[in-house]
Formats: C-alpha cells, structure tokens, sequence
C-alpha cells in the first residue's frame, strides 16, 4: 500500500478519535481505513494505537510517530501546492523596491518589455535609497546592491557592478589628475550624502593597502545621478558604480581618475521574502531580470 495513505488514515484516526468520523473526513469506508491502519502497524512492527469499544487513541509510540507523520504530510501537502502555484500564469500586483539611481536607469527602461510578456502582472515600483523591510512594508521584491545583511531573506544575484573614481577630461586640465590615493585630499570631490559611513571613501591601494580618504567635498549630494552631472560639469572626483558612468565613459565625457587602483566589484541581487516556493510573478520578474542583465554583458558595468 501506498505509505502516505497509510500516514494520512492513521493521522486521521488521531485527529478524530475514531475510525468513524476518519472514514468520514476521508470519504472512504470505514473497513478501507481499519486495512490502511492495520498494514500501517504490520509494516512498522509496532502497535500505534489502543482499540477499545468506546475508543480510540494512540499509544506512546503511536503518539511519537504521529507528531512526525503530521509534519511529513504537511511537506506533501505544500509540495503540491508548490507546483501548483509554479504551473499557475504569473499574475497579480507586484511590488517592487530599487534603488534610485540604479531603478532609473536599468529598470524603469525595460519594465514595458516585462509587462507585455506578463500581462496579468500590475507592477507598483517604488524608488528609493533607503532599506526597505520587505515583509512588514508589504513588497514583494526588492533590488540591492553592494554587501547583503544577514538575514532571512533570500537573494539571487543578477550581476554586478564596479566602482571607480571619475571626473571629467577638463577637470584633469585644470587641476592635474592624483597619482596616489593620498593626492585625493587635494582635490575637490563630491561626497553622496546617503552612504553610511560620510565623506570617507575607502580604498584599496595597487599594492593592497585598505585606506581611509576623509575630505570635505566641493559638492554633496543625495542622488547618485546629480553627482554624475556634476562631475560630467567639471566639478570634481566622484566615486560611483559603473552602471551610472559606463555610457560617460564611453563617451568621452568622463574618464577613470585613477586606472591603476584595484576597481572594487559590487553585486546586483533581487531580494525576496523567504519561502518553501516563490510566487509566480516574483520568479517572473527575477528571471526576466536576470537575462536582461545576462543579455548586456558585463562591460556596460
């Protein structure tokens, strides 16, 4: 016999307490749930449960087996919901956290692409650069990026980004591009105010020294994207991921300030609620994300 459907009318039994109302809940015959009991006991070499006229009630092992049975047929069941809810079309409101600088410029582009694939969704995406408690504010995902904190929360990397100092070709003209980290608190910098740790960038040396640089910056900021314009205008040394300066490079616009500095690789993750499964429109958009991503290659990062 099949050893979940033993499981299933023993527990049953238990839950309550007699062969009876079992073959009820069931909505099998009382006889069928006694044979799958029955074999259930000679199968294990042991009795599960005391039979009286009036009652029925587990013994001791009885009891021990059916406290992990419970949690056996409980696994079942969500393994059937899993692949129910898998198979289901992804559809529903979808609410999404990302980071402002990197929301603007490499999700907001291609949400019409996802949302004609995924018709059924409604996306509801919030900007900002401020840790969002996924779970308690009600969002389905979020996109971070840099170093995760521990926590219950499960993440997928989607790819990753480097971070560098930029200024532009005429600032190098007017002020001299630094030769060594410790010419940086010479120049004019601009600081991003939301950063944990202030004005002070850490850096590693080509040598593999970890150094501190703490100066007040000509320009400070809130927006990853305003200290860009600002050092496209010839305003100073920025110090920002590669996802908002690649283009400017590219262009001329703005160059590495200094090359031989060891470039420090920042990850891209889709963070989500933990869970035995992930719902449909969630995978929807993590994937849909990630090949995106996959699609550009790694050096527009």
């Amino acid at each position: 016999m099949d050893r979940l459907t033993e499981m299933e009318a023993f527990a049953m039994v238990v839950d309550q307490g007699g062969f009876t109302d079992a073959a009820k809940k069931l909505g099998i015959s009382k006889s069928a749930v006694s044979k799958h009991v029955s074999a259930l006991e000679t199968r294990l070499g042991a009795r599960l449960l005391n039979r009286t006229t009036r009652r029925v009630s587990p013994t001791e092992i009885g009891l021990a087996y059916y406290d992990r049975a419970q949690r056996v047929l409980n696994d079942a069941g969500e393994a059937d919901a899993m692949v129910s809810a898998m198979q289901s079309a992804p559809s529903g409101l979808l609410r999404i956290s990302v980071a402002t600088d990197f929301g603007v410029n490499h999700v907001s582009p291609v949400l019409g692409e996802f949302l004609q694939a995924y018709p059924d969704i409604t996306v509801n995406m919030v900007l900002n650069n401020r840790y969002v408690e996924l779970i308690s504010e009600g969002f389905d995902l979020s996109v971070r990026i840099g170093e995760l904190e521990d926590s219950s929360l499960r993440a997928r990397k989607l790819t990753d980004t480097n971070k560098r100092l930029v200024a532009s070709p005429d600032y190098f003209n007017r002020f001299g591009r630094p030769q060594k980290i410790d010419d940086l608190t010479e120049h004019k910098l601009l600081h991003y105010t939301n950063q944990s740790n202030g004005n002070v960038w850490k850096l590693t040396s080509p040598t593999g020294e970890k150094r501190q640089i703490r100066a007040s910056g000509w320009l400070t900021v809130n927006d990853g994207q305003s200290l860009l314009n600002a050092a496209v205008s010839g305003l100073g040394i920025a110090y920002l991921p590669s996802f908002l300066y690649a283009d400017k490079v590219a262009s001329g616009e703005i160059e590495i300030a200094m090359p031989d500095l060891p470039v420090e690789t920042l990850g891209v993750y889709a963070v989500y609620p933990p869970g035995r499964y992930v719902q449909p429109k969630v995978r929807a958009m993590i994937d849909f994300l990630a090949e995106h991503f996959k699609e550009r290659g790694p050096e527009v990062w």
